[in-house]
């Protein structure tokens, strides 16, 4: 009889999976049709949050709360966001400092299943709720280990750590990814891993499904020499292309930060985002990292803020337009007020800024109408970071700010004002 019970609840899972396979039509995926996101027939424009930590909060294992996972999704729901942007897992060893963890690639093509699991989890549970990813697979960047992991893994000596060994040593290290055709093959591998997995819950394969808005190439990628822009490009476009022969569904991205993350270029990222299988493009804003508000001017520095940001974007729409491709402002942030951290502070300047952002993606007029979206830096939500200390700790809640930073830093959470501003944008957009 138990036999019976277990064959029939497979084959329950199984016919399950067909018919949800069955039902995805082609317009069930975002699109991209004449300049503009398309979802269900209609045009698609968003504000949505970064939750990088998605699949690690969703996981069983360390780090893992699902009730909190749930919550979390319910309330962003609630305030309009549906686009979220995510980190699919970090790579390498654990007890690296400002490192990510639990990581998910633990050797080169070995994986922590149970945060595989979380992705799986979070992917059906957004699902639920009507929400899209945006799955990023690489990093720049040490806190998820990234370039630095897959040059390590390749041989090329030990990654510095940029909170212990400074940024001139890493910023030299990564650099050789570019030309490292080693490294860049154990990354090809992973993309291939992940784009061919099937949902434990869904049973839906992830090529398959329309909760995922778009595969992106990394977060952030970055030539990070004027030698490297033409093996960057090159680079880009390999994966661009390897992502579409495995997955025609899905929309692909490069997660760029936009001319600031292709050595000032403008023509390069007009030459990585034209690519024909780069579906839309991509830039980032940080008027505190990049100097136009510094952290003890922040209020005083906040209209010049405003006034570089939209020279910014002005300045990439002018790439979309020649190739009619929309544009997403996927990562921007602002300090709260007195450049303090606890939830406690209030968030006068950010919310202003926040506010001047969502009326440009809010203006559909011939200047502004590519600018498709945006995804705020970062859902902090129903975190509590400690008391006791500024950077996080293994057994910290997770917050939007990843592990190189301070925990508040520029985190959204549940209880800010921020949350009203954002609700209001959405409201806007419908």
């Amino acid at each position: 009889m138990a036999k019976f019970i277990s064959l029939f609840i497979s084959l329950l899972f199984l016919f399950t999976g067909c018919m949800a396979r069955k039902s995805t039509s082609a317009s069930s995926f975002i699109q991209v049709n004449d300049g503009h996101f398309m979802r269900d027939g209609k045009p698609y424009h968003f504000v949505g949050a970064n939750f990088w930590y998605g699949a690690i909060l969703a996981s069983e294992g360390e780090g893992g709360n699902r009730d909190r996972l749930n919550k979390e999704l319910d309330f962003l729901k609630s305030i309009g966001v549906d686009n979220l942007r995510i980190l699919v897992g970090s790579d390498g060893e654990r007890g690296i400092t400002a490192k990510v963890e639990p990581t998910l690639q633990i050797a080169p093509g070995v994986y922590n299943d149970t945060i595989l699991a979380g992705l799986d989890y979070l992917l059906a549970e957004m699902s639920k709720r009507k929400m899209v990813a945006v799955l990023y697979l690489n990093n720049s960047w040490e806190w998820s280990g990234g370039y630095g992991q897959y040059l390590q893994w390749a041989g090329h000596g030990k990654a510095p750590v940029p909170a212990v060994d400074g940024w001139p040593a890493y910023m030299e290290y990564v650099k050789q990814y570019q030309k490292s055709d080693s490294a860049k093959a154990l990354f090809a591998n992973y993309v291939k891993d992940i784009l061919s997995r099937v949902n434990r819950y869904t049973h839906i394969k992830y090529v398959d499904d329309p909760t995922i808005m778009s595969w992106q190439i990394g977060n952030e990628p970055r030539a990070f020499s004027e030698e490297n822009k033409e093996p960057f490009a090159k680079w880009i476009a390999e994966v661009a292309a390897l992502i579409k022969s495995i997955d025609s569904n899905h929309l692909v991205s490069t997660g760029s930060e936009g001319k600031h993350g292709c050595e000032q270029d403008i023509k390069l990222f007009e030459q990585i985002h034209a690519d024909t299988h780069i579906d839309y493009m991509n830039i980032h804003i940080w008027p505190y990292n990049w100097g136009w508000a510094p952290k003890d001017s922040l209020q005083e520095n906040l209209e010049k803020a405003k006034v570089n940001t939209k020279k910014y974007i002005d300045e990439h729409l002018v790439v979309a337009r020649k190739y009619n491709k929309p544009i997403a402002l996927e990562e921007f942030g602002y300090p709260r007020d007195g450049f303090q951290f606890s939830k406690d502070v209030t968030t006068r300047a950010r919310d202003s800024y926040y506010r001047f952002i969502f009326d440009l993606v809010a203006d559909k007029t011939e200047a502004y109408k590519l600018l498709a979206g945006c995804n705020f830096w970062a859902w902090g939500g129903f975190a509590n970071p400690s008391a006791e200390h500024v950077n996080w700790r293994k057994g910290d809640d997770y917050t939007g700010d990843p592990a190189q930073e301070e925990q508040g830093l520029n985190s959204v959470f549940a209880t800010d004002s921020t949350v009203t501003i954002i609700k209001e944008a959405n409201n806007k957009l419908k």
